[in-house]
């Protein structure tokens, strides 16, 4: 049997090499501009990583920079740091941040999802915080197909695994079900943590001659190349994606946490990163560019835990629970000491030059030197504008008349399909394969709330934190579907009396190169900064996920928020739950679109995504946000609903079945004008369902009036039954029955 020839990390690269790494021939001569020269094989896989989509956002950066991207409580501008941070006074600040595993996930989606939940929690305490909550944000094909249910199962189990044994609450999420998601799923995790302002720490190289620890776990091959994986469309040879997937330990990261978070109390750090995609080359460059210095890395110190690892399988091994810190000279003793006593390891593997390249040795000998400012989203890497063409298929959808179907003969059987749609039935078989009380910071529990509600330990203070993303509307207009998506995460976080302040977002489409797909894109993105300009609610950071296809099929374009608002007094969170028989029930909000366009009725009920999106009245959204605000400070609002899947009729009928202490009815008492089915069903946008006692109705109706918010009483809590006029008189124990029952009877399957 012939041996191949022993690897040369210095033999020349070629074009043919480069484009097998997805590098265009464009791109492999600019490399050649920025050396000097023609690029060595571990220079090529370097820039090709670097270079990805994934790292590089090439071909998004140019609309990202349109967004809405500080303000007056904003830390750091987004994309400075590992995530996003808040400054919410008393000395307080929030970090949090969205990224997608939606690659990983599809191919192995135990690990994958896992491993997700793992990246974004070091990117919360390598700013020095303490995760204080997971989230996530999931889509699939139909639950009627086996693959999807094991995806399914898959995901959850993984993410509900990292995260019970790292020890930290996952606390809210959406899922949503629809074919274009069959083949790739969506998993977008996202992490909040909370520290002191005066303890953040930075992803930032500087000061010559300061060492250069690798800390953590050792280096594999796991995860190779993940960051170009993740930047091409998946195909039905998946199988063969497999060692592109990491392997989560979420006990070492457990350790990992605690030796940073104790590090970062310390005057022995500069700054921190986690090593995500692309591993070593990622963090080494990006925190060499953020701080104009350069770096010498020696790979020979690089602990590793399989032999015969090349170099360029060093660099871009996504291995997990790995970071790479840049330490003050002097007092390496401290770092040691720290990691140490956590049996973690902590190399010394190199140190910070002042030439602002990385000069990168194995076996006694250079084999890259690169600039690392040209390797660098933000810095010398490619930026480009994508070729853009509006579908004309939008023009027939949006001409889609929704009323000119008949109105359903009996609207108890529609209400009833509905609540068990698993768009909308309850996600409890999900949430309670996680831990949602661990550390004890959990006020309102999954399913009990628009949002979840977490304290911030040894203040008064409550963070509302929830996730929103409807593709099927950005399908149809990518612009208003994007604007919804973000004023429905603002509501939803106003719903539990917080104030929105800022979002975090996941922008999850197809191939870039495709116009089609760029224009939704493109015009996603200008609805959301429209949103978050109007809301005032920055975007601190994020993530853009690319290329979510198979075999040449897009998912529906699906741009995630993850939201943050801010309760001055945890004290005082609203749930969505009726409270109390004989409480009054009142409509906040008025709309008068239908609302049916999009609608999961039409889908659910008649198999249509078609229809006219709503636009979003931001003047309306914003009386909503004051209005339960303030009713939340003063303790006059029992229980904030806003209506959304489902319409009116189902936001009813939730408000009946998810409280805590059981069922409860409600008397309904109210008739419009036009088609039932957008009476009941009907999603427009800017409207919440309130309940209060009867004895503070004058001040939330005074309360309307001084903000000019439209406001009626349409009934009555109480009752064993859901009685709307004489259309809708069901019991509660029989929606209770389908909403709990629907997605564990198809997973069951």
């Amino acid at each position: 049997m012939s041996q191949q020839p022993p690897h040369n990390p210095t033999r020349p690269g070629t074009l043919a090499e480069a484009k097998a790494q997805t590098l265009t021939e464009e791109e492999f001569k600019k490399i050649h501009d920025i050396l000097g020269r023609q690029p060595n094989v571990t220079e090529l896989a370097i820039f090709a990583a670097m270079w990805s989509e994934h790292c590089s956002y090439k071909n998004s950066i140019l609309q990202l920079k349109t967004l809405p991207r500080s303000g007056d409580m904003m830390l750091a501008e987004a994309g400075e740091e590992n995530a996003g941070l808040i400054d919410i006074g008393d000395g307080w600040a929030v970090a949090f941040k969205i990224e997608s595993h939606n690659h990983p996930s599809a191919v192995e989606p135990f690990q994958g999802a896992a491993t997700g939940v793992g990246g974004i929690l070091r990117d919360i305490f390598t700013m020095g915080a303490r995760p204080l909550a997971s989230l996530n944000s999931l889509r699939f094909g139909p639950l009627t197909e086996a693959r999807n249910r094991f995806l399914l199962d898959g995901v959850v189990r993984g993410i509900g695994h990292y995260g019970n044994c790292f020890g930290v609450p996952t606390v809210a999420g959406e899922i949503y079900f629809d074919p274009s998601y069959t083949g790739n799923c969506l998993v977008n995790v996202m992490a909040v943590g909370v520290v002191r302002t005066d303890k953040i720490t930075r992803a930032i190289a500087k000061g010559e001659g300061n060492p250069v620890f690798y800390v953590g776990s050792r280096t594999g091959r796991d995860g190779i190349h993940g960051a170009t994986f993740a930047s091409e469309e998946l195909s039905e040879d998946n199988e063969a994606k497999r060692p592109a997937v990491q392997v989560g330990d979420p006990f070492a990261e457990k350790l990992l946490n605690e030796a940073t978070l104790e590090l970062a109390q310390t005057d022995a750090l500069i700054g921190i990163q986690d090593m995500g995609a692309a591993g070593v080359i990622c963090s080494t460059s990006e925190m060499s560019g953020a701080g104009n210095v350069g770096m010498y890395i020696d790979l020979d110190k690089i602990p590793l835990r399989e032999e015969g690892i090349i170099p360029w399988e060093i660099l871009l091994s996504e291995s997990q629970e790995r970071m790479l810190l840049v330490g003050v000279k002097g007092k390496e003793n401290v770092i040691h000491k720290i990691f140490a006593k956590w049996e973690l390891e902590a190399a010394k593997v190199g140190h910070v030059t002042d030439d602002g390249l990385l000069h990168i040795h194995h076996g006694g000998q250079k084999v890259a030197e690169v600039p690392a400012w040209n390797l660098v989203l933000g810095g010398g890497a490619p930026q480009y504008k994508r070729e853009s063409q509006r579908p004309i298929e939008l023009d027939d959808l949006a001409s889609f008349d929704p009323l000119s179907l008949p109105d359903p003969v009996n609207p108890q059987e529609a209400l009833l399909a509905l609540m068990s749609d698993p768009d909308i039935a309850s996600k409890q078989w999900i949430w309670t394969q996680y831990d949602q009380s661990v550390r004890t910071n959990s006020a309102l529990e999954p399913g009990r709330g628009d949002a979840a509600v977490m304290r911030v330990e040894g203040t008064a203070k409550g963070l509302s934190i929830c996730t929103d993303g409807n593709g099927r509307l950005v399908s149809l207009d990518p612009r208003r579907g994007a604007a919804l998506n973000v004023a429905e995460a603002a509501r939803n976080v106003a719903c539990t009396g917080a104030k929105p302040v800022a979002i975090t977002n996941c922008l999850n489409f197809g191939n870039p190169m495709k116009p089609e797909v760029y224009y939704f894109f493109r015009e996603a993105v200008a609805g959301l900064g429209e949103a978050c300009r109007e809301f005032n609610t920055p975007v601190t950071g994020g993530n853009v996920s690319f290329y979510n296809e198979t075999n040449g099929e897009a998912v529906f374009p699906t741009p995630t928020i993850g939201m943050l608002g801010v309760l001055d007094d945890v004290s005082h969170f609203i749930g969505s739950a009726f409270q109390q028989k004989g409480d009054f029930i009142y409509l906040l909000g008025e709309n008068d679109e239908h609302g049916l366009g999009g609608s999961t009725y039409l889908k659910a009920i008649h198999g249509i995504t078609a229809g006219k999106v709503c636009d979003v009245d931001y003047v309306l959204e914003r009386k909503l946000h004051e209005f339960l605000c303030s009713s939340a400070e003063s303790d006059i609002v029992r229980s904030a609903h806003d209506i959304s899947d489902g319409g009116l009729a189902v936001c009813l009928a939730e408000c009946c079945v998810v409280g805590r202490d059981g069922l409860i009815g409600a008397e309904i008492d109210y008739s419009a004008s036009g088609a039932v089915a957008a009476h009941l069903f009907g999603e427009a946008p800017g409207r919440v369902v309130i309940s209060i006692n009867p004895q503070n109705f004058r001040q939330i109706e005074q309360l309307a009036e001084n903000l000019d918010l439209p406001i009626r009483k349409i009934g009555t809590v109480g009752g064993s039954a859901l009685s709307w006029n004489d259309i809708i008189n069901i019991h509660v124990s029989d929606l209770s029955e389908l909403y709990f029952s629907a997605i564990p009877r198809l997973m069951e399957q």
